[in-house]
């Protein structure tokens, strides 16, 4: 009614006016009136840390969410720094969906700062941690937090990110658990995929980068051989860096696993010095041809082919 209100009033007090302005007073009236208040506006608000998880929430809310993510792509969560950009998007969120198990060691915090009454969701919950003295730095008691790389567990976290958005928008239930059963499916006929493919490797052994490839490596029988970064950010020592070359040379395949979130020259000249060659595994993903959690994993298992099959 006040709308309706709102357009008479227009429509006398431009008497005399081109007509062309009393339709574009009216349209403002009109649409700018809660009834017409944009799909956008009514969506589920939701943050999350790492490029995986968004698209968990994207596959799981459809266009019933707003899905923000804050780790920029190409960026290491470990040793992500929150922008102001940050604090504005978790103080307009219904959702905030992290990892756990330490790596958003800046989280608590800035929650408790910029919003309380955010519905948050630990995917950690109920996991089972691999324990790994790599990640004891602001870690879970030194706990991997790396457990998205295995898909089986991933059928865990998008329930928990399903039952977190029919929590805070139950009239979308119905939607929420059908999306869901679908993209668990896709995890499914995902991880046969994968395990298939590891089936024609010629070596189950690797070198990597950094030590994220732990619940990947225990779901489908592969050994980490060797971690350049004994934990992330820190340069490894001359003693290190030797015991990585001496593992290089024993193997069957002489490649070295770099990673996109952090300089490959120190994993360069290990593959120089051991007669090898340098590619990259990404653990996050975001980045172009891998935005999807799917073509993420699909993308790693391609770089294994290359290199151990």
């Amino acid at each position: 009614m006040r709308t309706v209100y709102a357009i008479n009033f227009i429509m006398i007090s431009a008497q005399g006016k081109p007509a062309r302005v009393v339709l574009l007073l009216a349209f403002i009236f009109v649409f700018a009136s809660p009834a017409f208040v944009s799909a956008a506006q009514q969506r589920v608000k939701v943050v999350a840390s790492i490029p995986p998880l968004a698209d968990f929430a994207r596959q799981v809310g459809g266009d019933k969410v707003d899905v923000a993510l804050l780790l920029p792509p190409g960026a290491s969560p470990h040793t992500f720094e929150p922008s102001p950009r940050v604090m504005q998007e978790i103080a307009s969120a219904r959702i905030f969906i992290k990892i756990g198990a330490g790596l958003e060691f800046w989280a608590d915090k800035l929650i408790a700062a910029a919003n309380r009454n955010i519905l948050l969701v630990d995917c950690s919950e109920g996991v089972d941690l691999i324990r790994d003295a790599a990640h004891d730095h602001g870690g879970l008691h030194g706990a991997d937090p790396h457990y998205w790389l295995d898909p089986v567990i991933c059928l865990k976290v998008v329930t928990r990110i399903e039952n977190a958005l029919i929590a805070a928008d139950p009239g979308n239930t119905a939607l929420y658990r059908k999306n869901a059963a679908a993209y668990r499916e896709r995890l499914v006929a995902l991880d046969r995929e994968i395990a298939a493919s590891i089936k024609t490797f010629r070596t189950m052994e690797y070198i990597t980068f950094h030590s994220a490839w732990n619940y990947f490596s225990r779901r489908y029988g592969l050994k980490v051989a060797g971690v350049i970064e004994e934990s992330p950010g820190k340069e490894p020592s001359p003693r290190h860096i030797g015991a990585i070359l001496r593992a290089l040379k024993k193997m069957k395949t002489k490649v070295v696993f770099a990673e996109p979130q952090f300089s490959p020259k120190i994993a360069e000249a290990i593959a120089r010095e051991g007669g090898g060659r340098v590619l990259f595994l990404d653990p996050e993903g975001g980045l172009k041809g891998r935005e999807t959690y799917i073509d993420l994993i699909r993308y790693n298992v391609s770089m294994m082919e290359k290199a151990m099959k």
